[in-house]
């Protein structure tokens, strides 16, 4: 018998002076019988960095053709393929193929130093990818805030990422591993 999703939901206010974005949004997480609260909340993370009306949870785990997070443009093209964890080299690239700009949230301490330096060589030519590498710690602080209910707010300035509940604030600084080429030489 197939195990269910187990459905979250988040009130998210982020305040990204960065990109002058201040918005609530009212989140529905599935969470994967086999997803962990830490990637989870990654997922929400992410879903903070790149904030935008047409912003959408994929299928993530539970599909090969969907990223976890992803943007479609008017015309159905995908502007935004966003993965989290140590997704495999072919499935990089064949996004890279598939969507404007790529991104990777990395995590897991010392997996994702070996993934990155195993897969790093493989994604050198892709042009439309970043790999953001996200602390240990700050990703086992980041699941302690996952609640089947959470009001969470998020500050983003000067490209560090502080999300809070009630009771806790995480910040987490994150490592850029690779940045796409800029779209003038793409």
């Amino acid at each position: 018998m197939a195990l269910n999703s187990t459905i979250f939901k988040a009130e998210l206010q982020i305040a990204d002076i960065d990109r002058h974005y201040y918005h609530d949004h009212a989140l529905t997480i599935a969470r994967h019988p086999s997803e962990t609260d830490a990637r989870m909340m990654v997922r929400v993370l992410a879903f903070a960095r790149h904030a935008h009306e047409a912003l959408l949870f994929g299928k993530g785990l539970s599909s090969d053709e969907e990223p976890d997070l992803w943007q479609k443009d008017l015309t159905g093209a995908i502007a935004l393929w966003i993965d989290v964890g140590l997704p495999d080299d072919k499935r990089t690239r064949r996004a890279c193929g598939r969507a404007d700009d790529v991104f990777i949230y990395s995590y897991g301490g010392r997996g994702a130093d070996l993934w990155w330096e195993q897969t790093r060589d493989k994604l050198d030519r892709t042009g439309n990818l970043t790999v953001v590498n996200l602390p240990f710690s700050a990703t086992q602080t980041l699941a302690k805030l996952a609640q089947r209910s959470m009001q969470l707010q998020c500050t983003i300035q000067d490209g560090q990422i502080w999300i809070a509940d009630a009771d806790r604030r995480v910040e987490v600084d994150l490592t850029i591993l690779k940045m796409p080429a800029p779209r003038s030489l793409r």
